[in-house]
């Protein structure tokens, strides 16, 4: 897949089919997430593959959105290492460029996903759930499966909308 066909292509998918996702594919995403700049290439992210059902029942539980979370096969819960942080600010935009990375890997496999970021307000649940140490924040959970339907239908501003200087 050509890369500006993939961004402007990708789409947030929360319904998938109940194919499993391969071993494979979900090391490759990862991998492509870990292909993102960060300062000092610290490469503070860390990475839980959930495809057990039971645990993601019980992750479900932690987020209004649930239904994507049952509904997908596998999910990647993307923690930031506090321990290897050595600007917050750009330590955090480096890993939402890590998720960006991993959601464009998935499209172009031809799998579907959705960042949620919505559970972040019970992030220690999920470290708890996850028997993870303190040093791991949770920074997103990417649900991934085979997408149901393929809707390429968005609307995005045009940049002459939001471009706000030129010099």
């Amino acid at each position: 897949m050509d890369l500006l066909q993939g961004i402007f292509t990708r789409r947030s998918i929360r319904k998938f089919t109940s194919q499993p996702v391969e071993r494979s594919h979900l090391m490759e995403i990862m991998k492509a997430g870990t292909w993102a700049p960060s300062g000092l290439n610290n490469q503070p992210w860390r990475f839980v593959i959930i495809t057990n059902e039971q645990l993601r029942s019980k992750l479900a539980i932690l987020t209004r959105y649930h239904q994507t979370i049952e509904n997908a096969p596998a999910c990647i819960a993307v923690f930031v290492d506090k321990d290897s942080i050595y600007d917050e600010l750009k330590d955090h935009q480096a890993m939402g460029a890590c998720i960006q990375n991993m959601l464009l890997a998935a499209h172009a496999i031809g799998l579907g996903t959705v960042w949620l970021g919505e559970i972040l307000k019970n992030g220690d649940k999920v470290r708890t759930l996850l028997e993870l140490p303190e040093n791991l924040e949770l920074m997103a959970v990417v649900a991934i499966g085979y997408p149901t339907v393929h809707d390429s239908a968005s609307h995005r501003m045009d940049v002459s909308e939001v471009l706000i200087g030129e010099y």
